[in-house]
């Protein structure tokens, strides 16, 4: 007669459903990703601050408009401001993010080494609060975004899910609420000033802006321009 077969311990096969827990969790949210991603490169996708706002009762201020319908201006301007070498990495700037580590371990002042690709991946599919843990998700999501959608739509997204006020997202939104006309009619300066209100567009306001806030839409004014050779990435359709 054969010996009784063994029962596994109660412990072992707690600890092999952990490990098969731990390998199904990450799998299901790359596979989440992938999927969103692929949805949004075809649709009008919100950030997940305007879904937090929805959810909580709050308005919402945004106006989807094509890349064409927004002022060669204000690409220039946010691209020069956020991401001068956006149309030459690949979705991270590791020359940034490696002046920004060194600046870290220096003691100096932090630096925003976010890519225009890497905010992208933030206000689609993760959270504001910055974190170790959130970066650590927003390198990978990027690369893999900059090669599953153009240059062109990156920046088009982008700049309809930005945020532009409290409540305000994308420039259609943003440049009539601050200068009461369409994005595609903005000037030079207005674009700067706009440009210049990203980094804290609830405290920087276009149409009231300090000494500082305006230094900084000169300089951005000076430094961009519509005609750019490196801006041609985003005509690739």
């Amino acid at each position: 007669m054969a010996p009784p077969r063994k029962q596994p311990r109660r412990g072992a096969t707690l600890i092999r459903r952990l490990v098969s827990l731990a390998y199904l969790v990450p799998l299901s949210l790359a596979l989440l990703f992938f999927v969103l991603a692929v949805i949004y490169s075809q649709t009008q996708p919100p950030s997940t601050l305007m879904f937090g706002r929805w959810l909580t009762g709050q308005p919402v201020d945004r106006r989807w408009v094509m890349l064409d319908d927004i002022s060669p201006n204000l690409v220039a301007a946010v691209v020069t401001s956020e991401d001068a070498r956006f149309c030459s990495h690949h979705g991270v700037d590791w020359v940034e993010m490696h002046a920004a580590l060194d600046e870290d371990e220096e003691g100096g002042p932090s630096r925003g080494a976010s890519t225009i690709t890497m905010q992208t991946v933030k206000n689609l599919f993760l959270w504001n609060s910055r974190s170790f843990i959130r970066k650590g998700l927003e390198i990978p999501m990027a690369l893999t975004l900059d090669r599953l959608w153009s240059k062109r739509r990156i920046l088009e997204v982008y700049l309809n899910i930005a945020e532009w006020g409290e409540g305000v997202f994308g420039a259609e939104a943003g440049s009539r609420n601050d200068f009461g006309k369409p994005a595609k009619d903005l000037n030079p300066r207005e674009a700067a000033l706009l440009a210049a209100a990203l980094p804290n567009p609830k405290l920087r306001d276009p149409r009231h802006p300090s000494r500082r806030y305006l230094r900084r839409a000169a300089t951005i004014a000076r430094l961009s321009s519509p005609d750019a050779d490196w801006l041609t990435c985003i005509q690739k359709k």
